[in-house]
């Protein structure tokens, strides 16, 4: 469910007009809708109610200051896996001991960094990293808290660039080598084993693969407390998939998940965390664009938009289907129509949808990418020198822009021309 619904005729997020805001801001835009936000979070909530737990959003779907603070005020902790996300979830309001930092390539002034400012554990993904860090906390007086990400061979059934928990991914270590990376980290200055990680994947529709892993999991989880281990919290990562296409039917629930991990882990007595991301913030998001063209190509006609691959790439990368609406509602009847729809960037690849059945568009008409809200701004560029597009948060009848656009002038001022020329 989300807060984006047509009333007389118009699309609104919440109580604003889409076309509202396109008149305010300009497009294409990102808008997210507060309500909608809260409202998945609470589910994950409910989901675990009960257990002794911790969600922590998932920045890498949506990294904007606001959204994360708008997650933040309702006990939210955050999965960071850069130096910059941890600084962005403090800046929101994120105190250290609900930040974890996952990611295979953290350096070493990262831990440094979170190390000084507070952090609830590092999700080591490598020997090396381990080693890593157990050097940058003994030559800083403290102990780093970790747990290890195990890789438990587990398929997750999705797209082969979001899979993480299968053995030839790059993401943490063979779960049959566990115990001996976990004996190698107690003898370790500067290391404080906490628990276990697992993450499998992004966009899982099925919770098989799910129960799976988290078995797997709890299996070591006996092994290692028998090897002398006080393994207290279980970091499961997040995964749970979204229905972009909504004549598709619908991923299970948080609370069907829930039940999951009650089933499988309930019985160790460990924290739980869980790290959502995109069911959070994927269908609490819209990507507003304006149509430049219509163009009537031989075999086929096509919506050229002012929004773009690098405004969001996902199509571009994944093949990712995107549910493309008209801001102004459709009248009962209207035939659809098939477009290609594209963006203005010199690739062939800048296509959004390929005879996607609209109503008949005429250009200035303004169409709503929906569920992208995750992975859409955060994974956005400025190729062919476009700028990076606004984001907006509405609350109610309220909007206001989170990130703006930046002007040609900011953005050819960031390059330095050489004395030399």
């Amino acid at each position: 469910m989300d807060h984006f619904l047509y009333r007389d005729g118009a699309l609104f997020a919440e109580d604003v007009a889409i076309a509202d805001i396109a008149q305010a801001v300009g497009t294409p835009f990102y808008v997210y809708s507060t309500a909608t936000l809260e409202r998945h979070y609470r589910l994950f909530e409910e989901a675990l109610e009960g257990m002794d737990h911790l969600i922590c959003f998932a920045m890498k779907a949506a990294s904007n200051t606001a959204v994360m603070r708008t997650l933040a005020l309702l006990g939210a902790g955050a999965d960071v896996v850069s130096i910059g996300e941890y600084l962005k979830a403090k800046a929101a309001g994120v105190p250290g001991d609900r930040i974890v930092f996952s990611g295979v390539g953290k350096t070493r002034e990262e831990m440094r960094v979170a190390l000084e400012g507070g952090i609830r554990q590092f999700n080591v993904e490598s020997e090396p990293e381990l080693r890593a860090l157990s050097e940058v906390a003994s030559a800083m007086g403290t102990k780093a808290p970790v747990t290890i990400r195990v890789n438990p061979d587990v398929d997750a059934k999705t797209h082969e660039k979001i899979a993480t928990g299968k053995k030839e991914n790059k993401f943490g270590i063979p779960i049959t080598r566990a115990r001996a990376v976990y004996a190698e980290a107690a003898a370790l200055p500067g290391i404080e084993v906490v628990g276990i990680d697992v993450h499998i994947g992004s966009q899982l529709t099925d919770l098989t693969p799910f129960a799976e892993a988290y078995r797997k999991v709890a299996d070591l989880t006996a092994e290692l407390r028998a090897d002398g281990h006080d393994i207290r919290r279980l970091d499961l990562g997040g995964g749970l998939g979204i229905p972009y296409e909504r004549s598709n039917s619908a991923p299970p629930l948080p609370i069907e998940y829930g039940a999951v991990i009650r089933d499988t882990l309930g019985h160790l007595g460990c924290e739980v965390e869980i790290e959502p991301g995109r069911l959070i913030a994927g269908n609490a998001g819209l990507l507003v664009s304006r149509v430049i063209y219509v163009k009537s190509g031989e075999e086929r006609d096509f919506l050229i938009l002012d929004a773009a691959m690098n405004d969001l790439v996902r199509p571009s990368m994944y093949g990712a289907h995107h549910d493309i609406v008209p801001v102004d509602e459709p009248a009962p009847g209207d035939l659809p129509h098939p477009y290609d729809v594209v963006g203005p960037v010199c690739e062939t690849g800048d296509t959004f949808a390929k005879q996607r059945h609209l109503p008949v568009m005429q250009a200035d008409d303004l169409v709503a990418f929906r569920s992208a809200g995750a992975y859409g701004a955060v994974m956005a560029s400025e190729y062919n020198t476009r700028p990076l597009i606004p984001e907006v948060l509405v609350k109610g009848d309220q909007f206001a822009v989170i990130r703006a656009r930046p002007t040609y002038d900011e953005m050819i001022k960031r390059d330095n021309i050489p004395v030399w020329l």
